[in-house]
């Protein structure tokens, strides 16, 4: 049942012809997806004998701001769902939905029903949540581009929000939460009940060195990224603000920036937002922003390749190992940002496959 929101949303986006949606109803509209899903769940549990109950976001208390599309959520009431554990029912609750203080339905985000699993988890002091997805848990990289990585026993919270953030297979909210509440996480495989899957928490597990001593932890991808250049720009105060608040009001979100200057005065700005935003974003830049510029570019076609490690923080080094690995490979970087436990790059979709392949064998993550 995983297309219901996007059919849903595109049958709203017909209806609503060239206007955008109203976000009450919108969030409204698409909470009913997990709404059927979760009661045929607790229908097929009864079935195999299994006393359960489906409780939509509202019903297991969960309140959120009203923020739609995106609610950040406020706390959980857990007396209903504790009331009916108590009762010796399993409890399947509808992700990725919550009410306000006002009783309108809000939606988490794409993406959010880790975080509705997260959350309760913490609100009930589980003593772990597992999540189950169609992998054997968190890998080195992507084994659809790089065929030797491996899965991760055990990962940090902030390597894996850097991760999540960067394409991985988690909500980076639900992570956030997670290493706010100290919640353990282990990211388990639906169909291969041998894999022990990966723990995500902040205690290395028993018999890691207390050392780092796999300083890169993964290779990230994504492979939808777009670019927007803004040439022939005024070097001056405001002008990065201009651009980058509309972009923010519309709920874009841009990554990676960089500006350059030339002689004249005039400045060249490019930042990359996710390939579904780009279209959004370009007409935001040329209508809203209010900047004047000698062009606008819009371009598809590119990829992001990142490592991530805590062992980066302490040494140097690893950003002339990961810049010489991919011009062995013949990649070429078209923009780079960087933070304490992580390098992007910006590549062309097409080399995505060879650079992820590049940086995993340069810093010897296919190892055992």
């Amino acid at each position: 049942m995983g297309d219901t929101t996007d059919e849903l949303l595109s049958l709203a986006q017909r209806l609503a012809g060239d206007e955008r949606p109203h976000p009450r109803e919108t969030d409204a509209l698409v909470s009913t997806g997990e709404l059927v899903s979760a009661p045929l769940m607790a229908i097929t549990l009864r079935g195999l004998g299994v006393p359960a109950v489906s409780l939509s976001g509202r019903q297991a208390g969960i309140r959120t701001d009203t923020t739609y599309g995106s609610a950040r959520i406020a706390r959980v009431n857990t007396d209903r769902i504790t009331n009916e554990l108590a009762s010796g029912n399993v409890v399947v609750v509808a992700g990725f939905q919550g009410l306000t203080e006002t009783d309108d339905t809000t939606t988490l985000g794409r993406g959010a029903s880790d975080l509705t699993a997260v959350a309760l988890a913490a609100a009930l002091s589980a003593e772990v949540c597992e999540v189950y997805t169609d992998v054997d848990g968190i890998f080195t990289a992507d084994p659809n581009l790089v065929p030797n990585a491996r899965v991760l026993r055990h990962i940090g919270y902030d390597e894996m929000l850097e991760m999540a953030s960067l394409g991985a297979k988690m909500n980076p909210r639900s992570i956030e939460v997670a290493a706010v509440n100290n919640v353990n996480l282990r990211i388990m495989s639906s169909f291969n009940p041998e894999s022990e899957g990966s723990l995500i928490s902040e205690t290395p597990l028993e018999g890691e060195d207390m050392e780092i001593n796999r300083p890169i932890t993964a290779v990230t991808t994504d492979r939808h990224v777009g670019r927007i250049v803004l040439r022939g720009i005024d070097d001056r105060p405001g002008i990065a603000a201009s651009i980058m608040t509309p972009l923010a009001d519309a709920g874009v979100s841009v990554d990676v920036i960089v500006q350059n200057v030339s002689e004249e005065g005039s400045a060249t700005l490019a930042f990359t937002v996710g390939s579904g935003d780009l279209a959004n974003a370009a007409q935001l830049v040329r209508e809203k922003s209010g900047v004047q510029s000698q062009e606008v570019v819009a371009e598809d076609g590119y990829a992001k390749v990142s490592i991530v490690g805590r062992g980066m923080v302490n040494a140097p080094g690893y950003a002339a190992r990961m810049f010489k690995a991919l011009s062995d490979a013949d990649v070429n970087i078209e923009m780079i940002t960087t933070s304490e436990i992580r390098i992007t790059c910006i590549v062309k979709q097409a080399d995505l496959a060879a650079a992820a392949t590049a940086l995993h064998d340069a810093f010897g993550l296919g190892d055992g």
